[in-house]
């Protein structure tokens, strides 16, 4: 194996390890020190089998990420109090429109990224994602309105490395 991939490998590991902890609950000695076997054992046969590289562990976007979920989960929450508020309202005053605007993002990292942030967004479904053009489902036409150069779309630029 090269050295490039069994650093690719070890990199792999402690993500492996930590969602396999928080998907496991449990954190018994043996059953930790399997989770721990089980994540090396798999970035191992990942990097021989040649399915490790660095487009899949962009570990230079990590300080980006930990300031943008913080952000994210506020404009989840925020969205799903609208959206929780427009089902309750007797009016129902819903407007949807499906909107289609160029995302600032250059790399394929940053467009996912982007499009994941609007689906998990309450009120939006991200329904086509491509460097030219998004196309954007929204519940009301101010949700729609607002995507183009959004916070959201300036964020995620600056979490893929742009100023």
């Amino acid at each position: 194996m090269k050295p490039r991939a069994l650093l690719e490998a070890a990199g792999l590991v402690p993500a492996l390890f930590t969602f396999w902890l928080a998907m496991s609950g449990f954190f018994t000695p043996f059953l930790v020190l399997s989770g721990l076997a089980a994540s090396i054992a798999v970035a191992v046969l990942a990097a021989r089998m040649q399915l490790s590289d660095r487009e899949g562990q962009p570990w230079r976007f990590t300080p980006a990420v930990v300031a943008y979920w913080p952000w994210l989960l506020k404009e989840m929450l925020v969205s799903g109090w609208r959206v929780a508020r427009i089902i309750v309202d007797p009016r129902l005053p819903v407007s949807p429109v499906m909107e289609r605007f160029r995302p600032l993002q250059e790399t394929t990292v940053g467009i996912a990224t982007h499009a994941n942030s609007i689906t998990l967004t309450p009120g939006t479904i991200a329904v086509s994602a491509a460097r030219e053009e998004f196309v954007v489902h929204a519940l009301t036409r101010e949700a729609g309105g607002g995507l183009a150069g959004s916070a959201m779309d300036r964020r995620v630029s600056r979490l893929e490395g742009a100023r």
